[in-house]
């Protein structure tokens, strides 16, 4: 990638972050700033949004890394495993999936707490990532669909942690969703920006 696309997509994806975060933020906490807009506050509602696009900032940086991050261990696993990385990513996906619901369980549920609201947020990110990864396929090829899905699950989950290990449900909800979004635009951008590149060449 020439540094062209790269601020391209820099920019877009902390953009994409940032103004997701604005709206995501006033829906969460709906009841907290709803008397604002009933009112009329210009003021606070300008400065609510300036707090929350800073935010959507922070999640943006966080799925770009966890982006290049990825791209960094998957040549590293196709240079290691070779044939084997497929079913070394398909492995490690259900490995954080059942994290994602063993630990936070173990460590937050109450006695007698039920186990569907554990299994419920990562039964939604797994059939997001299918989602994500079968359109993913349709851009590209069939080899993309396990590195997508890899990367739409088990990398978000990693990037979600420290709202995770919070355990807040505003906060879990409000990095999530920006999260989710600016991982989807770099997984579907990418090889859009490399065809570029390869025309202008």
């Amino acid at each position: 990638m020439n540094s062209r696309n790269w601020v391209y997509l820099f920019t877009t994806t902390l953009i994409i972050g940032g103004v997701s975060t604005i709206f995501i933020g006033f829906g969460v906490e709906w009841d907290k700033y709803s008397s604002f807009f009933a009112a009329f506050d210009i003021v606070e509602i300008l400065s609510i949004a300036v707090w929350l696009l800073g935010v959507g900032f922070i999640f943006s940086l966080i799925s770009q890394a966890g982006y290049f991050a990825y791209l960094t261990v998957h040549r590293f696993g196709l240079g290691m495993f070779k044939s084997l990385w497929g079913p070394v990513q398909i492995l490690f996906t259900a490995f954080v999936l059942f994290d994602l619901v063993y630990l936070r369980y173990t460590t937050f549920a109450e006695q007698g707490d039920s186990l569907v609201p554990y299994i419920i947020p990562a039964l939604l990110i797994f059939i997001y990532g299918l989602i994500v990864a079968y359109f993913k396929v349709k851009q590209t090829n069939k080899l993309a669909y396990i590195p997508a899905l890899f990367f739409m699950v088990s990398i978000t989950i990693l990037e979600w942690v420290p709202a995770l290990r919070a355990n807040e449900k505003d906060w879990i909800l409000l990095m999530i969703f920006p999260i989710l979004i600016c991982n989807t635009w770099q997984l579907f951008i990418l090889h859009k920006l490399n065809q570029r590149k390869a025309k202008n060449s």
